[in-house]
């Protein structure tokens, strides 16, 4: 079976799709077949064939092996909000177990050696029914991948997120810096604090790129450690 991780940001905008397509590239690097997977995605566009997510779009183009866009994504909706605020406005109740069917292809029908799966916001995003993504991560016993998007609070919410993580007796796999904001003050001070706080390997520092989804990024990541 493939192997999978999941994908969390330590808040949204973060740059969750950065990193993922980073991991994408970096796995390819190693000749490895890494394609994604996007449980949820709230803020498409309304297309001729139906709902259209841009970050969707992204994964798909740069995985590995062709897939369908329906293949990589579990859920479209239109509103740009919370999945459950989504969800709720558009009449459809996120099951775990359609989250589920849609990794177990990418899984079992596929011949993927890695699988990045994309969260959506942070580690507690609530996608209906008292229910958080993260309990359908928790479910499938998937190791986690935390991107911290560097900006003044990060070291708070990385470490907040991995202390949820743990509780959720899950394994915090790697993680890695995404410069969000270039003008960030101390950021190599934040940068050398966090390594001695998180207790999982350090995958690399993405730096600030203008329009990244263009540029090679897995050259920024080692996901030595992840294999």
């Amino acid at each position: 079976m493939s192997k999978t991780f999941f994908v969390t940001g330590t808040d949204t905008d973060v740059g969750k799709t950065t990193s993922t397509l980073a991991l994408l590239h970096a796995a390819a690097a190693q000749g490895l077949k890494a394609v994604a997977y996007k449980p949820v995605a709230a803020g498409c566009e309304i297309m001729e064939d139906g709902l259209c997510n841009q970050d969707v779009l992204l994964l798909q183009k740069n995985s590995s092996l062709q897939l369908s866009y329906d293949q990589v994504v579990g859920y479209s909706f239109e509103a740009f909000s919370s999945p459950h605020i989504a969800a709720e406005e558009s009449g459809t109740t996120i099951k775990l177990d359609i989250l589920s069917e849609g990794l177990a292809y990418l899984q079992q029908k596929t011949n993927a050696d890695i699988i990045f799966v994309e969260g959506a916001g942070g580690w507690r995003v609530p996608i209906g029914h008292g229910h958080f993504l993260s309990d359908w991560v928790k479910y499938e016993n998937l190791p986690v991948i935390m991107v911290v998007g560097a900006r003044l609070g990060c070291i708070n919410h990385a470490v907040l997120t991995q202390e949820a993580i743990h509780h959720d007796m899950l394994q915090l796999a790697g993680w890695c810096m995404n410069r969000i904001n270039p003008a960030m003050s101390h950021y190599q001070s934040n940068l050398e604090t966090l390594k001695s706080l998180l207790p999982a390997p350090f995958l690399g520092e993405i730096p600030y790129i203008n329009k990244p989804y263009e540029h090679n990024l897995g050259q920024y990541l080692d996901i030595s450690s992840l294999l």
